[in-house]
Order: C-alpha cells, then sequence, then structure tokens
C-alpha cells in the first residue's frame, strides 16, 4: 500500500497540515488505521468548509492541528479521530448519531464528550468557581483522552490568540490558568501544564511576563556557575553507586515564579529556587537511595 502521506496531492495550508499528520502517524499507526483518520479529516473539512478562523485560515486547520499535538504523544487512532472532529457537534450540523454511524460509537462518544468539556467553559469565568468547573471537567468525562483533547484544543487556542482583542485573549488566559493548567498538572501532563502557564501568564499580564522574564535573564548569569557545581557534585556522588539515573535541570517557568511571589509577598531577589533539578531512576528502591545521597 503507498504512504498515504504522499498519496494525497497536497497544496493547501490544510493539506500541508495533513501531510505532517499523516508523516508521523505511520511511525506507529497501520495503514488502515491511517486512513480512516483521513477519512475523518475529509469529513471535518467538508463540516467546517465554510468556517474560518480570525487569522483567515480555513477553519479545519485548527483541529488537524490539535491532532498533530496529539499525535506527537501517541494517542490512539480513535483519539485522533476524536481531535479533528471536536468540534463539528458544536459548530456545524452534524449530530452525534450520524459520527456513530459514519465513524463508530466510541468516536462520536468521545467527539460528545469535547463538546460537553466546552460547554462548561460558559461557567468558567468567575474564579470562586475554577475549583468547582475542574471538578466537573474531571467528572464529566468519561474517557481520559476526552480530557487530553481538550486540553490540546486549548493549547493550540492560546499558541495562536494572534489579533484577538485584548478582553478575549485575558479571558481566555484566565480560563487556560484556573481551569486548564491545573487539570494539565492533576494529570501529571507537565509539559502541556508549562505552555499552558508560560502562555497564560503572557496573554493575562504581558508586562508583569516581560518584567520577570527580563530580571530572570539577568540572574542567570549570576546563578549559572552555582547549578553547574550542584549539578556537577550530584553526578560525582551518584556515579559511585552504580545506579543507573539521569539529572536533568531546568529553570522554572516564569508563572510558577510570579504564583510564587504573590504568595509569599516576596520580590523576585528573594526568590532562590528559580532553578531546580530532577533524578530520574528506574526503581524505587533506587529512588530513596538517590534521595538520601541528596
Amino acid at each position: 500500500m503507498p504512504d498515504l502521506a504522499t498519496a494525497l496531492d497536497i497544496e493547501s495550508p490544510q493539506e500541508k497540515l495533513v501531510r505532517r499528520l499523516c508523516e508521523i502517524l505511520n511511525e506507529y499507526l497501520d495503514p488502515a488505521q491511517v486512513k480512516d483518520i483521513v477519512r475523518a479529516y475529509e469529513f471535518g473539512a467538508a463540516a467546517h468548509k465554510d468556517q474560518f478562523r480570525v487569522s483567515g485560515e480555513a477553519y479545519i486547520c485548527h483541529p488537524v492541528s490539535v491532532a498533530i499535538h496529539l499525535a506527537e504523544m501517541r494517542m490512539d487512532a480513535h483519539g485522533i479521530m476524536a481531535a479533528i472532529l471536536h468540534d463539528v457537534i458544536e459548530d456545524t450540523a452534524v449530530s452525534k448519531q450520524e459520527l456513530t454511524a459514519t465513524f463508530s460509537k466510541e468516536v462520536a462518544d468521545l467527539v460528545d464528550g469535547v463538546t460537553k468539556l466546552t460547554k462548561l467553559n460558559h461557567i468558567s469565568r468567575a474564579e470562586a468557581q475554577a475549583e468547582n468547573v475542574r471538578k466537573m471537567f474531571l467528572a464529566t468525562a468519561n474517557d481520559l483522552r476526552v480530557i487530553i483533547v481538550k486540553l490540546a484544543d486549548r493549547l493550540h487556542n492560546i499558541q495562536t490568540l494572534g489579533s484577538m482583542p485584548v478582553s478575549k485573549k485575558r479571558r481566555i488566559a484566565k480560563e487556560t490558568l484556573d481551569i486548564y493548567a491545573p487539570i494539565a498538572n492533576l494529570l501529571g501532563m507537565n509539559e502541556i501544564r508549562h505552555q499552558l502557564e508560560s502562555l497564560g501568564f503572557s496573554a493575562m499580564f504581558p508586562l508583569r511576563h516581560n518584567i520577570l522574564k527580563n530580571a530572570v535573564k539577568k540572574a542567570r548569569g549570576n546563578r549559572r556557575e552555582v547549578i553547574n557545581v550542584i549539578e556537577g557534585s550530584l553526578k560525582s556522588h551518584l556515579g559511585q553507586t552504580g545506579m543507573d539515573f539521569e539529572i536533568a535541570g531546568r529553570e522554572k517557568n516564569l508563572y510558577s515564579i510570579y504564583q510564587k511571589m504573590l504568595q509569599k509577598k516576596i520580590s523576585f531577589t528573594d526568590v532562590f529556587d528559580v532553578y531546580a533539578f530532577r533524578i530520574f531512576c528506574n526503581e524505587i528502591d533506587s529512588c530513596y537511595r538517590i534521595l538520601g545521597i541528596v
């Protein structure tokens, strides 16, 4: 069977996205599954054919971009199909029954689940309700893939705020920081959480974000030598144990630093844990031994 990614006549921006999606999918799904996903794309493109984003691009580019992010996470075929179709019930004349007949009950249930989560956005604007909305998100989704699709959807939305009005940017940013980033954290999806927090903070408080960003950049040079000494010491001592381990140093994201400054009512100069280390090992026993050495 020919490669489906090259079998398509790629010309438009959305078809270029489909090519990229197929390239990723072909790395871990079988051709029949990829073919089903392409069919979902064709269905979604037809349903959204007269819809466009604020940027002017065809609306279908958004769900395909969401699907690409999930494919990079190795989401299963039905989850990818649901990502491509996640707005058809909400924004087009397509019904859940039609999705069931065209694809499967599983795909239709996933899309319907994402639609129900989307409707919760309308009650998430009050800060006092944020915790309740997070609980409703988790309770509403019977399948964890529904939440993962919704998180990827929000990530792409906040990545592409573009020329939206400031008021709308702030509303989306607030929802992201109050609802979506904490859910990503609860699920242990740290990469998505950090992106949501960083982009949400930048959109919500652009001036504060830039000031803190410059302060961290200035402090980086002063603290790099200390970080190198700590990392070298850890590697030296742990290397003597014979255990398998990896050390990953990272700079804490700006939103995390900002939150600490708010909660403790301190200035940036009083925040000392701007950098952090994570030590990865294979066994629980090794984890405690490494902790003792640290």
